[in-house]
């Protein structure tokens, strides 16, 4: 076989992966997005507060997870609050990078094939919607995903080692995922545990007494955070609740469609290898080939386990499934390692993915923001604080556009505190909102932002103060 005809090396894969994550840099200096103010809102008040134990956000405890607020504090307070945005970007980028990093470790550990490993590696990060969006916006999912992902490998490592010193490593990443963003980590790493227990030599492993006390202290670290170091049992009927939330329905003819709807939108987000891996199954019927690998069926197994109930729930996102999609990258690894074609074909498909997402990146995204959404926030925050200057100033927008603006106050405000809930009695200063509400007072401005309205409201002497020109 000549050179040309050859498949890439482990080192050439490599070189993929930097690339990819490499790709997420220039996502660093965007205009936030989406519910990107959440965090930036609420780790600027916990680090005024110096409450690092509570979710602090709009002057009340929100009752959520904080582990992703730990790492975003320090290194803002650092380098200055007005790089928060970049700064929480940098870390899901980075959680989004460790997540292909232990999927390489996994898949090595399992195959000792340092070629499949890089595969699986820039799988992970290649993902349409990983690559896209999902893996650098400042959201929790992103480091979620690692944390949760990262309790499953090492889980499954002390079962093919028989170590139980990597159960350790499950029972603190498993709880470092817990603060992150819920009970629901416990679920994900349950799933997987499930699996293992169908399979003999894993079962002997697991129902050792170590490996019991450790799953026992695992599942009692929430009541211990609730209890002793919160003190506010409250925050796990928060966390309940949210769970409950998703589980109400919304019809039959919508939930039907969301029974349709929701595999093909998983099949296309994980494009391109996706389709690759799909069309070489069918087309080859490798599918026996495929579940006969004892890495590929359980590595499927914790996903399908795991999918179910946001498949068959009336209200969920793509978002939640992150947590499996480097067991999918393992699985689609294996797959396409099996063939010297596979490996060349889905080579270049997933070049194409990161020099599209460099164009993505550097110019179409950047430029949808200066017209449309993005920059218009940060132009709306500096008008409302010269129009409210020497005034008290509140917020009761929670929509994706008032948590943009809210923060780049914020951010403009300091050393000042951070903007809050108005009080039950207040009679002089300004308040935004999303809509029009006579209970905050009289209208005193409106800003457009794109499809969103902001609302400025007014009480006593604040009214009459003059506005300045724009």
């Amino acid at each position: 076989m000549t050179s040309a005809a050859a498949s890439p090396s482990a080192r050439q894969w490599w070189w993929l992966f930097v690339v990819a994550v490499g790709s997420s840099i220039p996502t660093f200096w965007y205009y936030l997005v989406g519910e990107e103010g959440i965090l930036i809102n609420s780790s600027l008040e916990m680090w005024q507060r110096g409450d690092w134990l509570r979710l602090w956000f709009y002057g009340g405890d929100a009752r959520h997870g904080v582990f992703a607020n730990w790492l975003i504090i320090p290194f803002a307070s650092a380098l200055g609050w007005q790089h928060a945005p970049g700064v929480v970007r940098a870390i899901m980028v980075g959680a989004t990078a460790l997540s292909g990093l232990i999927a390489a470790g996994l898949a090595y550990r399992l195959y000792c094939d340092k070629t499949l490993a890089a595969m699986a590696a820039v799988i992970c990060v290649t993902f349409a919607d990983v690559l896209l969006y999902r893996g650098w916006l400042g959201y929790r999912d992103p480091l979620f995903g690692m944390l949760v992902f990262g309790a499953i490998a090492s889980l499954w490592m002390a079962i093919h080692g028989a170590r139980v010193m990597w159960l350790v490593g499950t029972v603190v990443l498993a709880t470092c995922a817990f603060l992150t963003k819920g009970i629901i980590a416990y679920a994900f790493v349950g799933a997987a545990v499930l699996v293992f227990l169908f399979q003999r030599e894993s079962r002997v492993f697991l129902l050792r007494p170590m490996p019991l006390v450790l799953a026992v202290l695992a599942l009692g670290l929430p009541y211990v955070w609730f209890h002793w170091m919160t003190g506010d049992q409250a925050q796990g009927g928060r966390m309940a609740t949210e769970i409950g939330d998703k589980l109400v329905p919304l019809g039959l003819v919508p939930y039907l469609w969301k029974l349709v709807a929701y595999p093909l939108e998983t099949v296309v987000r994980l494009a391109p290898v996706s389709l690759l891996v799909g069309w070489w199954l069918w087309r080859r019927n490798t599918i026996p080939d495929l579940l006969a690998d004892r890495g590929a069926r359980t590595a499927l197994a914790i996903a399908g386990i795991a999918f179910i109930p946001f498949w068959l729930a009336p209200q969920s996102h793509f978002r939640y499934l992150l947590p499996i999609l480097p067991l999918l990258a393992l699985a689609f690894a294996v797959c396409i390692a099996g063939g010297e074609s596979s490996r060349r074909v889905a080579w270049r498909w997933l070049w194409a993915a990161v020099g599209m997402k460099f164009v993505f990146a550097v110019a179409l995204f950047p430029y949808y923001q200066h017209r449309v959404r993005g920059e218009n926030y940060a132009h709306a925050a500096k008008q409302v604080l010269q129009r409210t200057d020497g005034f008290p100033l509140y917020t009761h927008d929670v929509s994706a556009a008032g948590l943009s603006v809210t923060a780049y106050m914020n951010i403009q405000r300091l050393p000042k505190p951070v903007l809050t809930f108005a009080p039950e009695q207040w009679d002089n200063g300004f308040a935004i909102s999303n809509v029009a509400d006579v209970k905050l007072g009289k209208i005193a401005a409106q800003y457009s932002l794109g499809s969103n309205v902001l609302v400025l409201h007014c009480r006593g002497a604040a009214c009459d103060a003059p506005a300045l020109p724009r």
